[in-house]
């Protein structure tokens, strides 16, 4: 039974997971959208908003909660000075995914995530 676990395990074990969803939140963060399939798009958003509503409040706590999972130091910057104050009128929703079709090499279902363009 699966009491208890949520979230999809994208075929990682824990660590290899965990990592992934760093790079990509962090990729998302430098570059406003990014594509990937649609499992770790779904799997991306709440993990990205976290980290968002983190840069809502912007105290140092929430910086040093933030940096635990975005390694680069820019980026972290980016999160904090543009992105936390672009959505602090906006209660959460701050993603989109977007279905585009099917992979050309194993057909995988594809999505582009992407910030909202208006806090």
């Amino acid at each position: 039974m699966r009491h208890g676990s949520k979230g999809r395990q994208l075929g990682r074990t824990a660590e290899h997971r965990t990592a992934t969803l760093r790079n990509m939140a962090t990729s998302l963060f430098r570059h406003g959208r990014i594509q990937t399939t649609t499992a770790k798009a779904k799997e991306l958003r709440p993990f990205a908003e976290r980290l968002i509503t983190l840069a809502r409040k912007g105290d140092l706590h929430a910086i040093r909660l933030a940096g635990r999972q975005i390694q680069d130091r820019e980026v972290l910057t980016l999160l904090f000075k543009q992105i936390g104050p672009r959505f602090a009128e906006r209660n959460g929703g701050y993603t989109r995914v977007l279905k585009t079709g099917f992979r050309q090499g194993d057909g995988a279902e594809t999505a582009l995530i992407e910030l909202v363009d208006r806090g």
